[in-house]
């Protein structure tokens, strides 16, 4: 998921879907350590998109208390 798809989604989007990704990220490392995954950079894109949607979260609260 790129930046400028994440900033078109409201802030309520946003949060359900870091809920999303990281259950999916739990589910991920469950797999992966029961058997290997065919391609384990799933878990590192993962990692990112939670992170990519927590920091446009973030800066769009910091931007409405200036």
């Amino acid at each position: 998921m790129k930046a400028a798809e994440i900033r078109e989604l409201t802030d309520k989007e946003i949060v359900e879907r870091i809920e999303l990704e990281k259950s999916n990220l739990i589910k991920l490392r469950l797999n992966h350590s029961i058997s290997p995954l065919d391609n384990p950079l799933k878990i590192k894109e993962a990692r990112r998109n939670i992170a990519r949607l927590k920091t446009i979260l973030n800066q769009r609260k910091l931007s409405q208390n200036k």
